[in-house]
């Protein structure tokens, strides 16, 4: 049974773009199948609004404005605009699209913690946080670094960012130094304010057994909410919205971020005279959009802020894969990065095209690898091939020989083949499979295509024209299908199908049941090529442009100075470090972790490790290899696994495991 249409309204947001950067591929990993998914509940007559926002506060947007000599409110509204036309050239059309800078929102945040705060919720500790000398300022997160207290990578101030995934309270990250001026960093007191998340462990395992969304969202949540802490939620910061009551402390971004959500409806709601309270104080269906790496946020923080301040809870949390670049991990610094306004929409590619390959390269909750020959591939073959070329040749031939739509009526097989394509995509839909809906409806271009072929139209009409009417009149019942069902993920080329088709109204406002009202007689225009091949010479340029872009970015890293020397040791400190080789017995993936494996390694005795190297090294590959250890490392808990000792690695492309030059026995040190 369809989870929609639903009697309760639907608001589907997508996670805020931080207005700090350009939008590139990445970003529309979430929005486009937001799009998508809004337009096929209106298609099914839901009630419902779609909204998001700019991210405008936080320490990055502090720094990056800093080192451009401007404020912070100009970088925002810089990149909010930004934003803004690149949706809209995407096809991504918001409800509204505000900005967390806005009166509204920073009332909406004040609203909220004061309610936190009046509920008990929130209480002030006094911290060591970092503070620089030389610049004499309390440091914020992001202008610490140093190293993880769990897993010993090198860290940022609120999150092990090329480790373990950890966030990082303010104080915890050791060996913390001044991202600005290189220098060390020395602790001081300073009164903050912390959210009782851990208050929350017991609502938040029975809200996630009815929390839907995506699977890769909810069992991560449900294995961080086994180790709860509390949040620090007020920062040292100019920029932001006031922490109730403390002139020189803003809120955490992380706290009025999703809050925007709330004050972007409220905002909508005044422009078009709603109510705002119907989807955030009564029953509604809330349904985020959000990139894999905020799951956290969105499912163990956020609900836990609602339920403390009384506001309706979230009914969903869809969660996509990360982004990868021709097989690369999408790394900005590196050059893996196809910039959605230069590498794409300025070159001529219609925004149709990119929104196929997005949904239909893989499943929403995999690793989506972007490939220009991939896409070329799926443009020619899929849209050009099928879609396009079914489209253009009913049209053609009705408009050639029938002078548009011919009389009589449309065969029931074909309107049974409609609606069963239908139903299928809708329930994949509710299932947030995204290729699976749009595998689907690309069959239905493909029955129609075997159902012309199999009749021949085109010999048809020297021999029997009224049967090679109703053949014409049944591939366009099948047509107008398509561009019903094909509106979600193109509407570019569906408006202008629709068009063709000569039908009235608005296709954008038309539903999925439209496609069973059979096509009046109507005149019809010559047809015009909707999708057209991609050449091979266009796509090596395009290859080019991002090769070059790695060619550049690596050649900036070597250039960059080398990492300031650390402090000279003695032999006594060094021989301090009980560094053993060991043996592999066993590796296993932890759950909730795309990071972390476990590791059971002979060193003379049998240590469990915890290990970030998932992501270079599969389990079944180390096992019976020889590795090294530190063995006296302090023992810490990372997903409630505890780690007894590194495994070292050197600092490449991805972690290169150190091992010995030969095999020795299990539990010799290194000296």
């Amino acid at each position: 049974m369809s989870n929609f249409p639903s009697d309760k309204p639907v608001l589907v947001t997508c996670g805020l773009p931080y207005a700090n950067g350009k939008c590139h591929m990445g970003h529309l990993r979430t929005y486009v199948p937001g799009d998508i998914f809004i337009r096929a509940l209106r298609k099914q007559g839901q009630e419902s609004v779609f909204v998001c926002g700019s991210d405008a506060h936080g320490t990055p947007i502090v720094v990056n404005a800093e080192e451009q000599g401007i404020t912070p409110t100009e970088l925002v509204c810089k990149y909010h605009e930004h934003f803004k036309t690149v949706f809209k050239a995407m096809e991504v059309d918001f409800s509204i699209f505000g900005n967390t800078d806005s009166p509204t929102n920073h009332a909406r945040t004040t609203s909220i913690v004061e309610a936190l705060i009046s509920n008990g919720y929130v209480y002030s500790q006094t911290i060591k946080l970092a503070y620089c000398p030389k610049d004499k300022r309390f440091l914020p997160d992001r202008y610490v670094e140093g190293i993880c207290p769990y897993c010993g990578s090198v860290a940022r101030g609120d999150e092990c960012d090329q480790g373990c995934g950890k966030h990082l309270e303010p104080g915890e990250i050791r060996q913390a130094r001044c991202r600005i001026c290189g220098n060390a960093a020395e602790y001081r007191e300073q009164e903050h304010f912390f959210f009782k998340l851990s208050a929350f462990k017991g609502f938040l395992s029975k809200y996630l057994e009815t929390l839907n969304g995506t699977p890769n969202a909810i069992n991560y949540a449900k294995e961080w909410v086994k180790d709860l802490r509390d949040w620090c939620i007020s920062r040292n910061l100019e920029w932001g919205v006031r922490f109730p009551g403390h002139d020189d402390l803003v809120v955490y971004v992380w706290v009025d971020a999703p809050i925007g959500y709330i004050s972007f409806t409220e905002e909508w709601a005044n422009a078009t005279g709603d109510d705002w309270e119907k989807y955030w104080k009564r029953d509604s269906r809330i349904i985020h959009f959000i990139g894999e790496d905020i799951t956290y946020h969105h499912c163990i923080f956020w609900p836990a802020m609602l339920k403390g301040a009384g506001y309706t809870l979230p009914w969903a949390v869809v969660a996509s894969g990360m982004l990868k670049i021709e097989d690369k991990k999408f790394s900005k610094s590196r050059g893996y990065v196809v910039w959605v306004d230069e590498d794409y929409l300025d070159h001529g590619f219609h925004p149709d095209l990119l929104r196929y390959y997005i949904v239909n390269y893989t499943s929403h909750t995999k690793e989506l690898n972007f490939s220009w020959k991939v896409f070329q591939d799926k443009v020619n073959n899929e849209l050009v091939g099928a879609l396009g070329n079914f489209l253009h040749r009913t049209l053609h031939f009705a408009h050639k020989n029938f002078g548009g739509i011919p009389e009589g009526k449309v065969d029931e097989e074909i309107f049974e083949a409609i609606q069963q394509k239908i139903y299928q995509v809708v329930s994949y839909f509710d299932e947030y499979e995204f290729k699976k809906a749009t595998d689907m409806m690309m069959e239905l271009a493909m029955f129609g295509n075997a159902y012309f072929q199999q009749y021949k139209p085109w010999q048809l009409i020297k021999t029997d024209r009224e049967m090679c009417a109703r053949v014409v009149k049944n591939c366009l019942q099948i047509g107008k299908a398509l561009v019903l069902l094909f509106e979600t993920v193109l509407p570019g080329n569906m408006e202008k199908a629709w068009k063709q088709l000569a039908l009235d109204g608005d296709v954008h406002a038309a539903r999925f049941e439209d496609a069973l009202v059979e096509l009046p007689p109507a005149a019809l225009e010559a047809p015009v090529v909707l999708f057209s091949k991609i050449e091979d010479k266009k796509i090596k340029e395009m290859e080019s442009i991002l090769d070059k872009r790695i060619k550049l970015a690596v050649s900036k890293e070597k250039k960059t100075k080398p990492e300031e020397e650390k402090p000279v040791i003695s032999f006594e400190e060094f021989q301090s470090l009980d560094i053993r080789a060991g043996t592999v017995l066993s590796a296993e993936n932890i759950k909730g972790s795309d990071k972390l494996l476990k590791l059971e390694v002979d060193i003379g005795e049998k240590r469990q490790i915890v290990a970030g190297i998932a992501k270079s090294h599969n389990p079944s590959d180390l096992v019976g290899r020889q590795v090294v250890v530190l063995a006296n490392m302090k023992p810490a808990k990372l997903f409630g696994v505890e780690s007894r000792g590194m495994v070292l690695a050197a600092d490449a492309d991805g972690a290169v495991l150190l091992m010995p030059e030969k095999k020795v026995k299990d539990g010799t040190r290194i000296r």
